[in-house]
């Protein structure tokens, strides 16, 4: 999702950032969990430029997703659109099909909404978030953390060895390859971890994609 040249220009300008900080999970910097150098986008005026193309790449990857899984959509929120007869009617997976990128664009869009960037520099040999973690979890008085719905991954480099981001379930590993997209669950069902590089530093841009918040999706329900 992402052109080769862009990924190693963000790869060189990680390396070479001052902004750099222990990487930190959500309750705080445990390097015996997680071991990596990190830089949150957000608040980062200097780095908007790679912040659009990610989330550029990531829309992109998010509309096939939702071709693919449709339920992701209409499983949890009970979507409805006027029908024929301007009564309200349930939306299905055939009719997400249907829908151009434009529209489909439009519904992904009022519904949900991306998450702060972290970019992420794992040392060869030696960084890793060997821990079995997902994404959600409740300690966040603004319930921020539980809006996640989907997570992501952007992997910027590869020609290292292991390095994957495995999946307990799922009884898979997937191989970094530069410029790939990962879209996967953040609950509890799709536990994962990154596995440590070896014979080279590992880099990575990871968010989420988060429901909109109830008091924007049910305005005047």
């Amino acid at each position: 999702m992402l052109d080769a040249g862009t990924c190693a220009a963000i790869v060189e300008r990680i390396r070479g950032s001052d902004a750099l900080q222990p990487g930190r999970i959500g309750g705080g910097v445990f390097p015996e969990l997680k071991r990596s150098r990190d830089l949150s986008l957000a608040g980062h005026p200097a780095w908007a430029d790679v912040e659009q193309a990610l989330n550029v790449a990531v829309y992109g990857g998010l509309l096939g997703y939702l071709r693919r899984y449709p339920q992701a959509l209409i499983a949890p929120l009970m979507l409805q659109q006027p029908g024929a007869d301007g009564a309200p009617r349930r939306l299905s997976a055939d009719d997400l099909a249907a829908m151009d990128d434009r529209r489909l664009g439009e519904l992904a869009r009022t519904c949900l909404r991306p998450g702060a960037i972290n970019l992420q520099w794992y040392r060869d040999g030696e960084g890793g978030y060997p821990y079995w973690h997902c994404e959600l979890h409740p300690r966040d008085a603004q319930c921020e953390t539980l809006h996640r719905h989907l997570l992501w991954t952007v992997y910027l480099n590869d020609g290292f060895g292991e390095g994957e981001t495995e999946f307990l379930f799922q009884q898979r590993k997937v191989a970094p390859r530069t410029g790939d997209l990962l879209l996967a669950p953040t609950a509890f069902t799709h536990t994962h971890r990154g596995n440590r590089p070896r014979g080279g530093d590992k880099f990575i841009a990871t968010s989420w994609i988060l429901f909109q918040r109830a008091e924007k999706l049910f305005a005047g329900a």
